[in-house]
This record gives structure tokens, C-alpha cells and sequence, in this order.
């Protein structure tokens, strides 16, 4: 009796197996599942190179965000009903918007600032101290953080432990710095049992070199990747120049200055003179950058959030790609299919191509 009674069981046990936690989302780039979070990044229908797209089959979206920040907004989605999709929105079409991307000083991977009168937002992206972080984009993080770790409770709460994140373009740079976030988010009721896999389309460097390892480390084993169209101009910004002052310790420019006094009166006046030219000017390049992109941005970003104080600025612009990279390779008829006609140079970075050159190099 009870032989037959586990044998009519165990059909209803398998069927709860495969919808439990772990069976749904798996490691490594799936080119099907890409394809429909492009999709769903696309369905936010608002970014300049929106075209209509069809929802992905067995999703559902189930909550959007209202605008928070420089116009920035997310997507819920339901995914085969076991999977969560956050969906980050990209640039919009307004100056608050491109400001978000142009802010681009870099700050700190962890501290706090104060987003508004009410809000400090406490914040880790990394480990390591040498981590920094691009300023717009954590102010997107800032201001949709809270809404977002909300929706990520009521999730698992109704037994979902899987998550996607994703956003396209502006959206995917934003997504590496969320998904660092949770990784390392500073709250006991955050569930700990989550698995997180993040889909990081056409996007921007989000950070440093120290950031990107870390970046890289968390989403090992094929949890963290980047999409990239290589005629793409978008995943190659913000400016990027590394300095002396960027390399690991110890390194060989620490010792410069005493290796070259050994040497005779000529050759030191010559090194010195063509290190200090080279050493000095990338340093004051990167001030620049620093000085325009950092607090000459800031004061225009504060017209329009006033209550926002920038956090320190670090002494570094050396941007640098995270994510494991996922290369979409132009074939012979992609020229043709997609020509620049001196006017559109978004041509590249829009769904179409991105879709196309996914089939062609993955799918087929």
C-alpha cells in the first residue's frame, strides 16, 4: 500500500522539482534568453530607437516603476513563471536624461551621499578600495534602489529566487552597478538565497579597472555578460585615460625617480624631461575630465535635482569594460542591411542590428 501510494506521488514530486529553486535559470550565455531580454529591453517603448517589438513568449510584465532621478524607470517582468526580470529603462529623449550619461566624474565604489534632504544613500559596488564608479550612473542606482530591493522581496515571498537583470544601452550600464549593489547590500532582511544573472546589452564602462574585476569575480561562472555589436560606438564611451597614478602597487613608475639618479647627468636631464612630459600631461588630461565631466556637470544635474551633493572625487578617468564579453561580429551583408546615412549614428545600437547579428552569429 504504501509502495503504491509513493509510486502516485512521485509524478506530483517531479513536477515540483522542476519548478523549484536552481532548475530555471542556469549558468552561461543562452542566445535564445538573450534574445528576449533585448526584447523586453525594447518594451519599455520609450528610448529614441524604440521600434515595436513582441513580448517574449510565457512573460509577463507586471510592474513598471514611475520615474524617479534624471528620468530614469524599471520593469517587472515574469519570465516561464519562475523567473523575475528586472528591466532597466535607457536614455530618453531629454537633456536629464543625456546629463545622467555625460556626469561621468568618477567617484568612490563605496561610500554615501545624499540624494535628497530625506535619503542618504549608502552604498558598495565593490571590495576593494581602488574600486571607482561613474557618478550618473549611481545616482541611477541611487534613485531606483529602494523600489527595486521592494519588488525583489514581495518576488521571493511568493517563492521566486531567480532573477534576470538587464537594460540596454544606458539601462545595461546601470545594470552592472545594480547588480553590485545586491551583491553587496547592506540589509539583514535581503534574502540570501537569490541567484542573480545579468544580461548587460550595447552598454557603457561602468567603472574602473578595480570595479570591473570585482564586477567580474561576483558574476563568475557565467553569471555576468556583455552584449556588443563591434561597430557599436556606445560600449567604447566614456572617455578613458590611464595615468600612472592607475597601475597596481608596486609597479615600475614608483621607482623612476631613484632608478634614474644613478644614472649619468645627461641621460637623467633626457628621461626626466620625456617621462615628466608624458607622466604630467595624461595627469592633467585626466583633471580635465574629472574638473568638466565631474563638477561642471554636477552643478547643471543640480538645477534639476537640487538637493543632491556629489560624493568626492576621485583622481582618476581610466574607464574600463566588465562583464564577460559576448562579441556580435558584422557579416558581409551587414553593411548593406544597415548603412550609415551620415545622420543616424544610433544606426548601430538599435534592436534591429543587435537582433540580426545575434541570429546570424549564434542562433542559426
Amino acid at each position: 500500500m504504501f509502495r503504491k501510494g509513493l509510486l502516485l506521488l512521485l509524478p506530483i514530486l517531479g513536477l515540483y522539482w522542476n519548478t523549484s529553486y536552481g532548475q530555471h535559470l542556469k549558468p552561461g550565455f543562452d542566445p535564445k534568453e538573450y534574445a528576449d531580454m533585448l526584447a523586453v529591453c525594447f518594451l519599455t517603448a520609450d528610448t529614441p530607437w524604440t521600434k515595436k517589438v513582441l513580448p517574449p513568449e510565457d512573460s509577463k510584465l507586471i510592474y513598471r516603476s514611475k520615474e524617479t532621478g534624471l528620468h530614469n524607470r524599471w520593469d517587472l517582468w515574469t519570465y516561464h513563471n519562475q523567473v523575475a526580470v528586472i528591466c532597466i529603462r535607457g536614455t530618453v529623449g531629454n537633456k536629464e536624461s543625456w546629463l545622467e550619461n555625460f556626469h561621468a566624474g568618477m567617484i568612490p565604489a563605496i561610500g554615501t551621499f545624499r540624494l535628497n534632504d530625506s535619503t542618504q544613500f549608502k552604498y558598495r559596488f565593490a571590495k576593494d578600495s581602488n574600486a571607482y564608479v561613474h557618478a550618473g550612473w549611481t545616482l541611477a542606482v541611487a534613485s531606483l534602489a529602494g523600489d527595486v530591493v521592494a519588488k525583489i522581496k514581495d518576488c521571493y515571498k511568493q517563492g521566486i529566487h531567480d532573477f534576470i537583470i538587464t537594460g540596454h544601452s544606458q539601462g545595461g550600464a546601470i545594470s552592472f552597478l545594480l547588480r553590485s549593489y545586491l551583491e553587496y547590500i547592506d540589509d539583514p532582511d535581503f534574502p540570501k538565497d537569490i541567484r542573480f544573472k545579468t544580461y548587460s546589452s550595447a552598454a557603457p564602462k561602468p567603472g574602473n579597472l578595480y570595479y570591473a574585476y570585482d564586477y567580474d569575480f561576483i558574476t563568475r561562472n557565467g553569471w555576468g555578460f556583455r552584449i556588443v555589436n563591434t561597430r557599436d560606438w556606445v560600449p567604447e564611451s566614456p572617455f578613458s585615460l590611464q595615468t600612472t597614478r592607475d597601475f597596481n602597487n608596486p609597479n615600475p613608475f614608483m621607482y623612476i625617480k631613484s632608478a634614474v639618479r644613478k644614472q649619468s647627468l645627461p641621460v637623467r636631464i633626457v628621461v626626466n624631461y620625456m617621462f615628466g612630459r608624458l607622466d604630467n600631461s595624461s595627469k592633467r588630461a585626466s583633471r580635465r575630465m574629472q574638473r568638466v565631466l565631474g563638477k561642471r556637470l554636477y552643478t547643471i544635474v543640480k538645477k534639476t535635482l537640487p538637493e543632491y551633493k556629489l560624493p568626492a572625487l576621485v583622481h582618476s578617468h581610466n574607464y574600463a569594460p566588465a562583464g564577460v564579453p559576448i562579441i556580435l561580429r558584422p557579416t558581409a551583408d551587414y553593411d548593406t542591411k544597415f548603412p550609415f546615412d551620415g545622420k543616424n549614428i544610433f544606426v548601430h545600437h538599435a534592436y534591429d542590428p543587435y537582433r540580426y547579428l545575434l541570429e546570424r552569429d549564434f542562433m542559426e
